[in-house]
């Protein structure tokens, strides 16, 4: 390890301990040094021209980076700070100090820093030492669909910026080497990933590779002319790497794990939900919950699909209607621009009405998704100082018509005021908050619980009126709920219970589950399997939407009830920006933080 990544020494017992902030940052700048994809999420200027090392020797350096940082962290002073300076608010900037006694004070800006960093930090070494990172395959959140995406979020705008692409791009090859390693050593360790995984994932690195360099050469093109044979041979070099991580896990990975069970069970699942949630979870509870939304959901869906036809059999008899006689957007080009407007006119009617939205949060970008990824949209975050803005992703999948029912309510949730408003939010608080809280630290379920409160919110402002649009609303609603029952039930090998109008009695196996989500969703086949893959790699983060808005919602009612009791009016905007000015937390911390606002 160099002397610019080398963890910080312990303080002597005479010198006096650093505040959390402090800590966090010296941690951040640090993890930058090792992993130079979360430099380019947020923006470190200075990290876009390389990968990070994910060999077992790489995921020791963190956990020990990360291990260094949790004593650093329980040797500081328990002195109080000074509770007398608030945070700078109102109307102008987006950043109300909150609503309770010591909500935006120093000492509670300092105390939710502390929680986050032991929480999240005691999880990643949990991952770590459970080896969960040497099994790391997935069709969205593995290390090679890490390194895409900091491709795409890194900067293009002069030759310099192209120089550091080819950099990056020469820099591919060494970063697949130690992913496979990582994998290797896995096999080694005797914990494989799932089959499914390994050859979906295959499949889509196959799209990724092709004639001059395939997606890199692609990615390549717009660079200046004067670049042109560096950058090509650059994208033909990372192209050719993909190809022989491809090559290696279907000759040496797949028969590795061939056979291997696809669930995980509730060890390796506790410890997955932890990191995925930030709490630990009552899996049992959890999955209780997940039932009683799914039959209020479906009630609703009943009534709403009624509104559009009648005599349907099933509201998802009327979503297949839809999908050829409901409103739609026909073209690529066309639904990009359609999904930037429906953003750009969240903001117009939400800005000062429901939520004081900052000049620079108000831009978001509407793009298309590259080909190779899931089928799921996705948000991308701005860098911390707004030179690159928030992007929501539509995935097309080949697909030219797009009917509506689908994109408004998931377009509140990835744009605004779901994702975006959230997490530009805590980008433009940055300087006030520390790095680690604002775009290092995400909690997932915590931001998606967000971004399903949104969509709900959305609803319950009225933007949600048309009867196509509330149905698919709705059905968004279900998909997160039917989530929560089928990745418990199948991971955790449940029982299904008797209430239930799907195989009452039967045991949870992952083709039951493809089942019942394919009998309880409006999306189509392809878009199921995917996210049933999706499940099966990444146990305990799907349950995540459902729990996590469920903490919102009653965090939301605790300070609504709390400000009645004590006399006060309930201003909910001003408690909304109170809450998204709090940077990252677990569920447990959210909850008591949201209801004291």
């Amino acid at each position: 390890m160099s002397d610019t990544t080398r963890p910080r020494p312990l303080p002597s017992p005479a010198a006096p301990s650093p505040p959390p902030r402090h800590i966090a940052d010296a941690y951040t700048d640090d993890l930058i040094a090792l992993d130079p994809v979360l430099g380019t999420i947020i923006g470190d200027r200075n990290s876009h021209d390389g990968l990070p090392d994910f060999s077992p020797d790489g995921g020791d350096q963190l956990a020990k980076l990360a291990a260094d940082t949790l004593r650093r962290l329980a040797a500081t002073d328990r002195q109080a700070v000074p509770d007398t300076d608030t945070a700078p608010g109102g109307a102008d900037d987006g950043m109300d100090p909150g609503t309770g006694p010591d909500a935006g004070s120093e000492a509670a800006i300092e105390r939710n820093c502390a929680r986050l960093l032991r929480e999240r930090l005691t999880a990643e070494l949990a991952m770590h030492e459970t080896g969960e990172t040497l099994r790391s395959v997935s069709t969205i959140y593995s290390p090679v669909h890490r390194i895409r995406t900091a491709l795409t979020l890194t900067p293009t705008a002069d030759a310099e910026d192209w120089r550091a692409v080819a950099r990056r791009l020469r820099a591919l090859p060494a970063s697949l080497e130690s992913y496979r390693a990582a994998l290797a050593e896995g096999l080694r360790r005797g914990l494989p990933a799932g089959p499914r995984q390994i050859t979906t994932m295959a499949g889509q690195l196959d799209e990724w590779i092709g004639p001059r360099g395939g997606w890199f050469g692609r990615f390549v093109a717009p660079g200046p002319e004067a670049l042109r044979k560096e950058l090509e041979s650059a994208a033909q070099e990372a192209a050719a790497a993909v190809g022989r991580l491809r090559n290696w896990l279907g000759q040496v990975y797949a028969p590795g794990v061939a056979g291997a069970p696809e669930v995980v069970g509730r060890e390796r699942y506790a410890v997955c939900a932890r990191y995925f949630n930030g709490t630990d979870l009552d899996l049992d509870e959890a999955y209780e919950y997940g039932w009683s939304e799914f039959h209020r959901l479906l009630g609703e869906m009943r009534t709403e699909a009624a509104r559009i036809r009648p005599d349907a059999a099933t509201p998802w008899t009327v979503l297949r209607h839809l999908d050829t006689h409901g409103h739609a957007v026909e073209g690529e080009e066309a639904v990009r621009a359609w999904l930037q407007d429906l953003m750009d006119e969240a903001v117009g009617h939400l800005g000062g009405t429901h939520f004081d939205i900052a000049g620079r949060i108000a831009r978001v970008e509407s793009c298309l998704a590259p080909a190779g990824g899931g089928p799921a949209p996705y948000y991308t975050s701005p860098s911390q100082d707004f030179s690159r803005p928030g992007r929501t992703w539509l995935p097309t999948m080949g697909r030219t018509r797009f009917p509506t029912y689908e994109l408004v309510s998931t377009w509140y949730h990835e744009g605004v005021p779901g994702h975006h408003l959230q997490l530009a939010q805590w980008a433009h608080l940055s300087d006030r908050l520390s790095r680690y809280q604002t775009g290092v630290a995400t909690v997932s379920a915590n931001t998606e619980g967000w971004a399903l409160y949104a969509e709900r919110l959305m609803d319950e402002l009225g933007f949600l009126t048309d009867p196509e649009h509330r149905l698919g609303h709705l059905d968004m609603q279900m998909m997160r709920a039917v989530r929560v029952v089928i990745d418990l039930g199948m991971h955790l090998e449940l029982t299904i219970p008797a209430h239930s109008p799907f195989r009452p009695g039967a045991r949870w196996t992952p083709a039951l589950a493809e089942e019942f989500f394919r009998a309880h969703s409006g999306r189509p086949d392809a878009f199921v399997r995917g996210e049933m893959i999706r499940y099966l790699g990444t146990p305990g983060q799907a349950i995540g939407y459902k729990l996590g808005e469920r903490v919102w919602l009653r965090g939301r009612e605790a300070a609504r009830t709390a400000h009645l009791r004590d006399g006060r009016e309930f201003d909910l905007k001003r408690w909304h920006m109170a809450a998204l000015s709090q940077g990252s937390l677990g569920l447990d911390d959210l909850e008591a933080v949201l209801a004291e606002l």
